[in-house]
């Protein structure tokens, strides 16, 4: 696995680690629990391995060109590394309870494909081809797809963590 996403998932499994099904499935009123947000993270990961494997059938990119408020929430996110707040998701990768007791194999097999996509569509296309459109960070390389899954990963653990200092708190 690329090491990107070697640390997505090790972020990952040190957010969520010890956790019950049932830590997993507790959520703050009107928030995401943590399955949630790792079944989002698993829909992502899929989304992303379909979209690859959609190029690699129709043997070549389908990224288009962006405008320049496109390029520069690229920029803030695959090359300044920080991911903004208060964006909501996408319907199609919107959680829709998944079980707690299987969100994170599921995760980790959606993370595998894309891995697997992404090394295939980057040893097919080139390195620096931008290969598909990210909904809001529009044309991306293999690399930065690899950057964005991981600063993704990274806003979403912290907000992990926070729902575990919750819940030691509503303990």
């Amino acid at each position: 696995m690329h090491s990107y996403l070697q640390r997505t998932q090790q972020a990952i499994d040190d957010a969520v680690r010890g956790m019950t099904p049932e830590q997993l499935a507790w959520h703050a009123d009107g928030k995401w629990s943590a399955a949630a947000i790792l079944e989002h993270l698993a829909l992502t990961y899929r989304g992303t391995a379909k979209g690859m494997e959609r190029c690699l059938q129709a043997g070549r990119p389908s990224a288009t060109t962006a405008g320049f408020r496109v390029r520069v929430a690229s920029f803030v996110v695959t090359g300044l590394r920080y991911m903004p707040s208060g964006r909501q998701s996408p319907a199609v990768v919107a959680p829709q309870g998944m079980a707690p007791e299987t969100v994170l194999e599921t995760l980790r097999l959606h993370l595998a494909a894309a891995d697997d996509a992404l090394s295939r569509c980057e040893a097919r296309f080139g390195a620096g081809v931008k290969i598909a459109n990210h909904p809001f960070l529009g044309p991306l390389t293999a690399r930065q797809w690899r950057t964005f899954h991981w600063v993704h990963a990274r806003h979403h653990m912290k907000q992990i963590v926070r729902l575990r200092r919750q819940m030691g708190a509503a303990s």
